[in-house]
């Protein structure tokens, strides 16, 4: 029989009270004990990027961080990316008008990783964008309609 602790996580502005084991991950957390599935999990080796959240405004890899070390943090998921039911956040509507998804899988992780960068930095060029993009892996597109998605979205929230 394993051990549990509690831990409160704040997720996408809801509080998650959990009892959870100290070595489970936050991807399998966020999954698991808050039924937010958007974290996908990929190679579960932080190498692929499809686990990417933002904590604290920063892109994190779920996969990589424990739950215990989210304590007291802000999370957010791919769930919380839109500000409601009716309007897509600008980098969502980008990767649909661009078409800078095909299978989807890797989505939700490129999604948060170019909303935290551009919530950090609306004004960032094409070549610290690529840069960026090239931390996650996709196996479909060959990423350029994802930079285009990406400077789409920069365009309008820098402007």
């Amino acid at each position: 029989m394993s051990q549990t602790v509690p831990v409160r996580l704040y997720v996408n502005g809801d509080r998650h009270d959990i009892d959870i084991e100290p070595r489970r991950t936050l991807a399998d957390a966020l999954r698991d004990d808050c039924g937010l599935t958007g974290t996908h999990l990929g190679c579960e080796h932080g190498v692929c990027g499809a686990c990417t959240i933002l904590v604290d405004g920063k892109p994190v890899r779920a996969c990589l961080m424990f739950a215990v070390q989210a304590e007291g943090t802000s999370i957010r998921t791919v769930e919380g990316l839109a500000p409601d039911d009716q309007q897509l956040h600008p980098v969502q509507r980008a990767f649909w008008e661009k078409h800078g998804l095909q299978c989807g899988f890797c989505t939700p992780g490129f999604l948060m990783l170019v909303a935290g960068q551009l919530e950090e930095k609306p004004e960032t060029d094409e070549e610290e964008m690529r840069d960026v993009l090239s931390s996650n892996l996709c196996r479909c597109t060959g990423y350029q309609n994802i930079l285009k998605a990406s400077m789409a979205a920069a365009e309008e929230m820098s402007g």
